[in-house]
């Protein structure tokens, strides 16, 4: 039978021939039948490796006699999955990591790489028992951020100089953590206290988020979350708190006509409905009409009238020019926010794709602040830290777009307000403890002609 850190080798393999973590992962987890437990250790593995395979790599080119480079890239994800259980996972007794990568080099080819595999690891487990930090830190802190918690240095750049050192590595320990699941309950079809009782019969724990009516964050193991009580009867979807706090942004009424402009997979599209109580007309767009099928998948399970489907591009859709009540650009973006969700994105993404997709959310937000209507709300919303594709696009809008305006938040909205701005709001995971997000919301105050 095959076991749990072999499938996770086939699929870390396919990761490092360039397939996306949770592709690669899914794909092996479809092949094999395994148990909850086993489903849960495969995740961790695979997903681990990937987000800590810079400092992975610092240590095996620290310890290693035979140079990186002639090191065939398979005994490289054999040797990231032991070093990760290693340093990781105190939960692994060391004999276990140790014993299986080395197994794991036998039966994938490198039976005579063996004693090296074995040798490396346990030089790594002296040094550590001896408590001397087997990874050596330069003193630049790009650097040394950069190898200590896994990242590339032009992301720690751009949060440094945001936030400064001690800051910077709070965040970058919180982007390293296993992300949680929220729940967005559905009003329509109960309560949060419906669902709490029904989760806890099952076994399982949650507590509600402070300001955020509709969320309940899962505590601990849950399982696969379809099977979870409430999921058929369309009594919430999942959804993070930060994303949530989007569409209370948007502050949607019933009746109005509302479109969300990049809307798959649906996740704010239908808290709009929610929030108007499934009354008026919601628009959703999206220009991959495969992606758009999730979101309506979504509305029919949690009983959704309101939302009208719209395969296309949000730069060249002429018929919703001041039709719109209120505009939702939840625009594409690098989603140096959720990097904790996405194993595999801090190594995707570059300076070069930040510009590329900072040119693409200045040409949406032209575009779609043409759908509103005089006197209407456009909410601009990221998923992602980086001032090119938050601020610095709003400033050039407004620059260009006199007849805009930044209307200030509510003061009920979560204390993740950045008081600092002129009334946008960034969430910085590690002092709200949900995704990092950036949002504003603008008023149309007069026709620009």
């Amino acid at each position: 039978m095959t076991n749990s850190r072999q499938i996770a080798f086939i699929a870390l393999k396919d990761v490092h021939k360039g397939a996306y973590t949770d592709v690669a992962l899914d794909r092996v987890l479809r092949k094999f039948n395994l148990s909850d437990l086993d489903r849960r250790l495969v995740t961790e593995l695979v997903y681990g490796s990937v987000r800590r395979q810079r400092t992975l790599d610092a240590i095996i080119d620290q310890l290693a006699t035979k140079k990186s480079h002639q090191q065939p890239s398979e005994l490289r994800s054999i040797l990231h999955l032991g070093f990760y259980q290693l340093r990781y996972q105190e939960r692994i007794p060391v004999s276990a990591a140790v014993n299986t990568t080395v197994q794991l080099a036998k039966e994938n080819g490198f039976a005579g790489l063996a004693g090296f595999v074995n040798g490396l690891l346990r030089q790594y487990v002296r040094l550590a028992e001896n408590q001397s930090e087997p990874l050596k830190l330069p003193e630049n802190p790009v650097e040394r951020l950069g190898i200590l918690h896994s990242f590339p240095d032009w992301i720690l750049q751009v949060w440094l100089e945001q936030l400064g050192v001690e800051e910077t590595e709070r965040l970058c320990e919180w982007m390293n953590q296993t992300p949680t699941i929220d729940l967005r309950i559905n009003p329509l079809r109960t309560t949060i206290a419906q669902v709490e009782t029904a989760l806890k019969s099952a076994g399982i724990l949650a507590r509600s988020i402070p300001n955020l009516p509709q969320a309940l964050r899962l505590i601990g193991n849950t399982g696969a979350i379809q099977n979870l009580p409430g999921f058929e009867q369309g009594w919430w979807v999942v959804q993070d708190a930060s994303a949530q706090l989007v569409s209370h942004i948007l502050d949607p009424q019933p009746g109005e006509t509302i479109i969300d402009a990049c809307a798959a997979p649906g996740g704010k599209t239908t808290h709009i409905a929610e929030l108007m109580g499934d009354k008026g007309k919601i628009w959703a767009g999206d220009r991959t009409a495969s992606r758009l099928r999730k979101l309506k998948d979504n509305a029919q399970r949690l009983g959704l009238k309101s939302i009208e489907i719209c395969t296309g591009d949000s730069r060249n859709l002429p018929q919703f020019h001041n039709i719109a009540d209120r505009v939702l650009l939840d625009a594409p973006c690098s989603g140096l926010g959720t990097l904790h969700r996405h194993a595999d994105a801090r190594w995707r993404q570059t300076p070069a794709s930040v510009a590329e997709l900072a040119t693409l959310q200045k040409e949406l937000i032209s575009q779609t602040s043409k759908f509103v209507k005089l006197g209407g709300v456009l909410v601009y919303a990221t998923c992602t830290l980086h001032p090119a594709e938050n601020e610095g696009v709003i400033a050039e809008f407004l620059g260009e777009h006199p007849e805009w305006r930044i209307e200030a938040l509510n003061s009920d909205l979560p204390h993740a307000i950045d008081t600092t701005s002129p009334g946008w709001l960034k969430v910085w995971p590690h002092h709200q403890d949900m995704d990092g997000f950036f949002m504003v919301r603008l008023r149309k105050t007069n026709d620009s002609g």
